[in-house]
C-alpha cells in the first residue's frame, strides 16, 4: 500500500508541532462522555499524554463498547451521572477543580432522535447548558471545548464545503440539537465569558470554543444504526450487511484525527488568547468525503473472507445526502491537518476489531493505535510514512 492511500504526503505534515506529553502531563482534565466511543479514545489518549482525566458519563449505551472492552476506566477517574443533573454535576466538576473540560456526552444518532426527540433535545440542549453553567461555577477552569457535529449545519445538499461562518440548522432533532447546543455555547461565551475581557483585570479566565467534526470511524464504536458497526457485525456473522443510503456522501475520518484537534483546540485556549474561542471544522480532504457505498466496499475487501454487503430496503428517516466540511480555519490558525488518509483510517479501524475478534488485550492495542499515530504529529525523524 502506498503512502497516497495511507499518510497525507510529508509536506502536507505540521512542522514543529510541540510535545504534546509536556503540555498535558499533571493537566487536570474533566470529560463528558467518557464511556461513549469518542470519549473513551480521548481519555485514552489523554492518559497517556499524563492528564489526570476525571470522566462524567452515563452508563454505557451498548452492551459491547469500547469503554469495558478497552478497560478505560483502569486510567481514567469513572464518574457516572447525568449531565442534566445539575447537583451531580456541579459537585463533580467542582471538587475536582479541572483546568480544562471537554464536553462530549451527548444522545449521538440521528434515527434515535427521530425516536426520542424530547430526550435528544433535552440531552444535547439543557446538557450543554448545564456543562456550561457548571463551569461558570468551577473557578478553576480554563479552558472548554464543546464537541458537536458536522450536522450542525443548514444543509443545502451543495457540493461545496460548509465553512464555520455558515447558517446553522437541522432537518432533524438530532441535527437541529447539535446546532442549537452551538448556539447555547456561543450565549454562554458571549455572556459569561466574553472573548474581550478574556485574561483583563476584573475579566475572566475561561475561553470557549466549539468543534465541530465529520464522520468518525474507528475500532470500539458499537452504536446501532452507524455503517462501520452495521458492516463489522454483518461481516462477523457471515451474513451481507444490510446497508441504506449508499450513495450519501460524507467527510469520514479516523477517530484520532478530530481528538487531536480537539487537543490542538484545548492548547490553544490555555494560552488566553481570545482568537480561539471560537468555532472550529475538524474534517478530511476533500478526496475522502466519499459515499456509503464506497466505505462499504473497501471494509469488504479489507475484512476478506468472503464479507458483503446488501442494500437494506425497509424505508429509513431522512438523512442527508451531501455533506462536506471546510477545515481551513482550523489548518491556519491551529496548526491541525489531517494525517490519515481514509484507506488507512480503514485499516486501522479493521485491524482493530480483528484484534477484539481474536480475543487480544484491547486496552495495549488501542493504546498501540495512538502510539503509532503520535509520531506523525511529532513529525519525528526517520517516522515511516508507509505501513
Amino acid at each position: 500500500m502506498n503512502d497516497n492511500n495511507v499518510f497525507l504526503h510529508r509536506e502536507q505534515r505540521p512542522a514543529d508541532k510541540p510535545d504534546l506529553n509536556s503540555a498535558w502531563r499533571g493537566r487536570r482534565v474533566f470529560l463528558t462522555g467518557h464511556t461513549g466511543f469518542k470519549g473513551g479514545w480521548l481519555g485514552l489518549w489523554l492518559a497517556r499524554l499524563g492528564a489526570n482525566v476525571r470522566g462524567y458519563a452515563l452508563e454505557p449505551s451498548t452492551e459491547t463498547n469500547l469503554f469495558t472492552v478497552a478497560r478505560v476506566s483502569s486510567v481514567v477517574e469513572d464518574v457516572r451521572g447525568d449531565i442534566r443533573d445539575a447537583a451531580k454535576l456541579d459537585a463533580a466538576m467542582r471538587e475536582f477543580a479541572p483546568d480544562v473540560v471537554f464536553h462530549l456526552a451527548a444522545q449521538p444518532l440521528v434515527r434515535y432522535s427521530y425516536e426520542d426527540p424530547i430526550g435528544t433535545f433535552e440531552t444535547n440542549v439543557i446538557g450543554t447548558a448545564r456543562v456550561l453553567d457548571s463551569v461558570r461555577r468551577t473557578s478553576s477552569v480554563r479552558a472548554v471545548v464543546s464537541v458537536t457535529t458536522d450536522k450542525c449545519y443548514e444543509n443545502k445538499e451543495w457540493v461545496w464545503s460548509y465553512r464555520e461562518t455558515d447558517p446553522l440548522g437541522g432537518y432533524d432533532p438530532y441535527s437541529s440539537s447539535k446546532a442549537c447546543a452551538e448556539i447555547v455555547s456561543a450565549a454562554y461565551r458571549q455572556s459569561y465569558f466574553p472573548t474581550g475581557r478574556l485574561g483583563k483585570p476584573h475579566g475572566h479566565q475561561v475561553a470557549i470554543a466549539t468543534a465541530r467534526a465529520g464522520n468518525v470511524i474507528g475500532g470500539g464504536d458499537w452504536s446501532p444504526d452507524r455503517l462501520i458497526p452495521d458492516l463489522v457485525n454483518g461481516f462477523i456473522s457471515g451474513k451481507p450487511a444490510l446497508i441504506r443510503s449508499p450513495h450519501s456522501i460524507r467527510p469520514w475520518q479516523h477517530v484520532l484525527e478530530p481528538l487531536h484537534g480537539y487537543i490542538c483546540l484545548a492548547e490553544q485556549l490555555l494560552t488566553g488568547d481570545p482568537q480561539y474561542a471560537t468555532a472550529y471544522n475538524f474534517g478530511p480532504i476533500e478526496d475522502d468525503a466519499r459515499p456509503v457505498s464506497w466505505i462499504a466496499e473497501r471494509m469488504a475487501g479489507l475484512w476478506g473472507g468472503g464479507a458483503s454487503w446488501v442494500l437494506d430496503e425497509e424505508p429509513s428517516p431522512h438523512e442527508a445526502g451531501y455533506l462536506k466540511l471546510d477545515a481551513s480555519r482550523a489548518r491556519a490558525e491551529l496548526g491541525w491537518v489531517p494525517l490519515l488518509r481514509l484507506d488507512g483510517a480503514l485499516d486501522f479501524l479493521v485491524q482493530w476489531y480483528r484484534a477484539w475478534q481474536s480475543g487480544a488485550d484491547m486496552h495495549n492495542f488501542t493504546l498501540g493505535q495512538i502510539e503509532n499515530y503520535m509520531p506523525l504529529l511529532a513529525g519525528a525523524p526517520g517516522t515511516s510514512w508507509i505501513v
